[in-house]
């Protein structure tokens, strides 16, 4: 009887031990291998992530991006735009879980609210005054104005923004946790969904009639572009 008591009382504390190894170890795995550049013509080929290149064929380009400092346009309706090195752009990051942006805003340029949902990132500003929020699950808004030098670090998964709040262009460079973020903005999500939210649903969530939803609706997709968000 103690025996089997005692046969019990093991068999549990290996149990427990071993969700609490299971537990621990409940993240993206690292990798397996020195490197594993991105195989981007094999895109048929569904995994979690991009199938690696063979090692062979592997060369010192495949860990190069020229494009960061590129000059960039910011004629657009939102007076924004971005340069990504993600996976898809610089194939060698994959699996390392990094990627970096450089940004670029006009006066008053916005890069409207939106979230990553695999990514947590830190913005550090070049160049202008930029002003900057997240927020919470509480819905607190966290926000500051940042200047030249400054670092922000926005959370993974939150709605954050920026906006240039300067009277001169501003620039940013953000690093993210991800070798591919992704990216929701708010407003072109729940309102110009495919297929469409139903406006019923829209009214009772905003607390609005339904000619204002259509309204809303309207102006969304009278919006020239998306904005190239990539923050």
């Amino acid at each position: 009887m103690k025996t089997s008591r005692a046969m019990m009382k093991a068999s549990l504390s290996c149990i427990l031990w071993l969700s609490i190894i299971v537990a621990i170890n409940a993240s993206d795995p690292d990798p397996l291998q020195d490197f594993c550049v991105a195989d981007i013509t094999q895109a048929n080929v569904k995994v979690n992530g991009f199938v690696c290149k063979d090692p062979k064929a592997v060369n010192a380009s495949d860990f190069l991006f020229r494009g960061l400092g590129n000059p960039l346009s910011t004629n657009n309706s939102f007076g924004f735009n971005i340069t990504q090195a993600n996976v898809q752009t610089l194939p060698g990051i994959n699996t390392l879980g990094i990627s970096i942006n450089h940004g670029v805003f006009a006066p008053g340029g916005l890069n409207p609210p939106h979230i990553h949902p695999r990514a947590s990132e830190i913005i550090f500003v070049m160049e202008g005054t930029i002003l900057v929020g997240f927020i919470s699950t509480n819905n607190v808004l966290f926000s500051q104005k940042l200047e030249k030098g400054d670092v922000f670090v926005i959370p993974r998964g939150l709605v954050h923004f920026q906006q240039n709040v300067g009277a001169s262009s501003a620039t940013t460079i953000t690093a993210l946790n991800s070798q591919l973020p992704g990216v929701q903005v708010v407003a072109s999500a729940i309102l110009g969904a495919n297929p469409p939210i139903p406006q019923d649903v829209l009214a009772k969530a905003f607390n609005v009639n339904d000619e204002q939803i259509k309204e809303l609706i309207a102006g969304q997709s009278s919006t020239p572009a998306s904005p190239p968000v990539g923050y």
